[in-house]
């Protein structure tokens, strides 16, 4: 699979061949921005959309088809007529299923401080050296952490050297007047997001992503009710994160990205096993509860 040849290559010394790991679909809206012009929202979306895809964000080599695919949904609030916007961004990622058509969510997560500055026919460029713009780090911030969390459901703890540009990416941009880079300012931000995953106390999510997609979804096809099970009892790991925990927001995002696959999967375990699996999921995640209803039928 994609990412057995992607760490040999991320960690091998003499390896020069690179190409792009993102596929990205971008969708910009501005619904109650009476200056944002079609000609500008274009422009913008093209900017973000080769960014994003034209770049290597690991240095190693991947065919078109080992792309990670995932989305950037980003609604416009402000737009000063210049060069500055105020939006939320929608980002989800998936990952495909061996031996099926199905993707599996990894990440959804919703920046509501995804606000930044560019200028028409502005170049966005990065380099993990230096502090460049507000657009290029937001961007690369979130590339990193896509392929990071890519890797961890291949590779056990396989996306550390990812999350680490990510959250150098967070540190230097600190010191930006815009908002999401800073502890103080929310506990459901970028700074928090990638704390998280950096963060040894949530090593358990870490860990369930990479025994659940990896042992779990994958053998699907050969061993489905060994695999289910194997699953079901996996979710027991996500009880070692303690939810109290300040700043925690990658509870919330992990549950977001899988309380409907949770739900269809656990949904054909025999009656009295789906029942447990509902009151496990009712005490990890309130929030879903209403679909997790469904496990009781």
């Amino acid at each position: 699979m994609r990412h057995f040849l992607l760490l040999f290559l991320l960690y091998s010394s003499t390896v020069t061949l690179s190409a792009q790991d993102l596929n990205a679909r971008v969708e910009i809206s501005a619904p109650q921005v009476l200056n944002a012009n079609t000609r500008t929202i274009e422009v913008l979306k093209k900017a973000i959309f080769d960014f994003l895809n034209n770049k290597s964000w690991t240095g190693a080599a991947m065919r078109p088809e080992e792309r990670i695919d995932c989305s950037f949904n980003i609604v416009l609030s402000e737009y000063d007529g210049m060069d500055r916007y105020t939006a939320t961004a929608q980002i989800n990622s998936v990952r495909p299923v061996f031996g099926t058509n199905y993707n599996s969510p990894i990440l959804s997560f919703r920046d509501k401080y995804f606000n930044f500055t560019y200028t028409e026919g502005e170049q966005l460029d990065f380099n993990d050296e230096q502090n460049l713009g507000a657009l290029s780090s937001l961007l690369a911030f979130y590339a990193y952490t896509i392929v990071g969390m890519d890797m961890d459901t291949f590779t056990k703890m396989g996306g550390t050297a990812m999350f680490g540009k990510a959250r150098t990416i967070v540190s230097y941009s600190q010191s930006r007047q815009d908002e999401g880079w800073r502890a103080m300012e929310a506990t459901d931000n970028r700074y928090w997001l990638i704390n998280n995953l950096n963060d040894r106390k949530y090593m358990p999510y870490r860990e369930f992503a990479y025994l659940y997609h990896r042992e779990g979804l994958d053998n699907m096809m050969e061993h489905e009710t060994e695999s289910r099970k194997k699953m079901g009892d996996l979710l027991l790991k996500l009880k070692e994160v303690d939810r109290s925990y300040t700043g925690n927001v990658w509870t919330s995002a992990l549950y977001t990205a899988k309380s409907n696959e949770f739900t269809g999967l656990f949904s054909k375990m025999p009656g009295n096993e789906s029942m447990k699996i509902y009151n496990l999921l009712a005490e990890l995640d309130p929030a879903h509860l209403s679909k997790y209803e469904n496990l009781k039928k």
